[in-house]
């Protein structure tokens, strides 16, 4: 869709919201009359008040959409971009619904972290008054804001209980058994690319040595280790203990609060696995089915069964010590409500202290969609998130942290549901960015946290494994910025 702006250059906030209503829709933008579909947002100035206005034409037809605000509520510069990115959202925004677009379930909000709004309404309002302001202001259903109410009630707990260098460490591993077809992570498939893994090892240590050097002479405190991927289980059980025990050696682990692991496929877990994260401290476990439907299993690229889920969770049971999540995915290639519905039962009755439903996102380099796959329409999708939150909050699950993604089915959410007293606490750091997470392994994003509304910093790892092998010593050198960005915090 063609973009004409007027009277300002707020890019950003007109293709948020353009991706928001008309996710198929990619920005463009021309010189000379405006012409075709095409959105027209226009801000003035006036007197009194600062006014964002849309005409939107669709197939010959156009609508109006309009928002203003006080020109007084204008402080500073970033008060004035803040407002008037929000004036020129909702001028679209109205604009369409005026054409008869279906009403977003997140309403007139963008952005991957709807609870940052909520939780800045919460400092000057108690919950359920943010609660009623978060709907009127952002037109975001009762559901959704219910679940921004109860998300950053939790935030605000765990941000309680950090200190100033607290820091959580991610461990990236980017091997998998076989790619799923959703899947757009940058991850090696084992049956391709063994031989690798052997290289990347002795390349994340030397990483995770550099990492350690920095992390101590900072005095930081390590809260929280979290091992991701890919598939950290892909490695062999002696590989995980070097790994394991390198961390241990390296890292003051003494002030650990949670240590997660994610055994995502259960063609990747065994016993003899398993035992070695526990004797190491490992207390939280992912074992993801995604779905508990066969043919479902079969049609994303799966190679092993909804059995093998039940086998694999029972095996983390018989090892014991050790919390398990289990991530689901609404609007799987030829999933239904219905099969969505009996995956989720089945879950229940498998009773995982941490439950993760997340919405099918629709990533360029998946095979899902190189390939056109058919996959359930945004009304279905939302039909098996409202039975789900339904259900879970039925089994004593409440939500604890969410997000939302680009190119999501319906527009919807990824909503982390936990039973009492097992709320991950990376998970809520890294949404929320509550404090600095420092990461390790291919396509590992370090992300430091600046204090008081300071700048934040992003430190990236290469993401292909052979890349992030032969450029180890560029990416141990990188590391120096932590030590960089922990001084001009002193400053």
């Amino acid at each position: 869709m063609k973009l004409y702006l007027y009277g300002h250059d707020y890019k950003y906030a007109a293709e948020q919201m353009l991706l928001t209503l008309y996710p198929a829709e990619r920005p463009e933008y021309t010189e000379g009359a405006p012409k075709g579909e095409r959105a027209e947002l226009k801000l003035s100035y006036g007197r009194e008040f600062v006014t964002a206005t849309c005409k939107l034409v669709l197939e010959d037809k156009a609508w109006q959409g309009r928002s203003a605000f006080k020109k007084a509520l204008i402080t500073d510069e970033i008060s004035r971009d803040k407002l008037c990115q929000r004036a020129i959202k909702n001028a679209f925004y109205r604009a369409a619904l005026s054409s008869g677009h279906k009403k977003p379930a997140w309403g007139a909000l963008t952005g991957v972290r709807p609870g940052k709004v909520f939780t800045n309404l919460m400092e000057q309002y108690d919950a359920d008054s943010a609660m009623s302001r978060f709907i009127s202001e952002y037109d975001v259903t009762p559901e959704r804001a219910a679940l921004c109410r109860d998300t950053s009630m939790v935030t605000k707990e765990v941000e309680a209980s950090l200190e100033e260098k607290d820091i959580c460490l991610y461990v990236g591993i980017p091997f998998c058994p076989t790619r799923c077809n959703y899947c757009s992570f940058v991850s090696q498939s084992v049956e391709k690319s063994m031989k690798l893994i052997f290289p990347f090892m002795d390349a994340l240590i030397k990483e995770l040595d550099a990492v350690a050097e920095t992390v101590n002479k900072l005095g930081l405190r390590v809260i929280s280790i979290y091992m991701g991927g890919g598939t950290p289980t892909t490695l062999t059980p002696e590989q995980l203990e070097r790994l394991c025990s390198r961390l241990e050696e390296k890292f003051d682990l003494s002030d650990l609060r949670e240590y997660t692991v994610e055994a995502g496929r259960p063609d990747t877990i065994t016993e003899e696995k398993l035992r070695v994260l526990k004797a190491h401290g490992v207390d939280r476990v992912s074992v993801n089915p995604q779905t508990m439907s066969d043919y479902v299993l079969e049609a994303i690229g799966r190679k092993h069964t909804a059995q093998d889920i039940v086998d694999a969770l029972a095996l983390v049971r018989k090892v014991g010590g050790m919390a398990v999540n289990m991530d689901l995915i609404a609007g799987l290639t030829t999933d239904t409500v219905e099969s969505f519905e009996k995956t989720l039962d089945t879950v229940l009755s498998l009773a995982p202290e941490n439950i993760t439903v997340h919405t099918l996102s629709l990533k360029k380099g998946s095979r899902i969609t190189l390939e056109g796959s058919a996959i359930p329409t945004a009304a279905e999708v939302g039909r098996m998130l409202d039975i789900a939150g339904e259900k879970l909050r039925g089994a004593d699950y409440a939500p604890y942290y969410l997000y939302r993604q680009k190119f999501m089915s319906g527009g919807f959410e990824n909503v982390g549901w936990a039973k009492q007293g097992y709320v991950n606490l990376y998970n809520v750091c890294i949404m929320e960015e509550l404090c600095s997470i420092i990461a390790m392994g291919g396509g590992g994003s370090t992300k430091l946290v600046a204090k008081n509304g300071g700048k934040s910093i992003r430190i990236f790892a290469p993401k292909y494994p052979m890349e992030y092998i032969n450029g180890i010593e560029k990416t141990c050198e990188a590391k120096q910025g932590i030590i960089e960005f922990y001084d001009s915090q002193e400053d």
